[in-house]
């Protein structure tokens, strides 16, 4: 079990949920997190929480893209937390 510190919560994380809700990453950011288009970031190479912080800004649109602001969206802070569990468990077992 992982548990993800955010500045708001610390919970256990459920990182078989968040590999379910990262496959639509998967299109733009890769299989496992890691993008084969460079324009793209690698998701499972984010050492720090800052895939929390931009997923958050993109949901409210704070931060604002064609793409990814309708993607996060729907999200809820346990998704994201489950999200940055199971990519950061990717970069855990490299």
């Amino acid at each position: 079990m992982l548990v993800v510190v955010t500045s708001l919560s610390v919970q256990a994380a459920d990182i078989t949920q968040g590999k379910t809700k990262a496959m639509m990453c998967g299109a733009c950011h890769g299989v496992n997190g890691v993008s084969l288009v460079p324009m793209y970031p690698n998701l499972a190479e984010q050492k720090s929480t800052s895939l929390i912080k931009q997923l958050k800004e993109f949901r409210p649109g704070v931060r604002n893209d064609p793409m990814m602001t309708p993607m996060a969206k729907p999200l809820s802070d346990v998704d994201i937390d489950n999200i940055y569990a199971y990519f950061v468990s990717l970069l855990a077992a490299k």
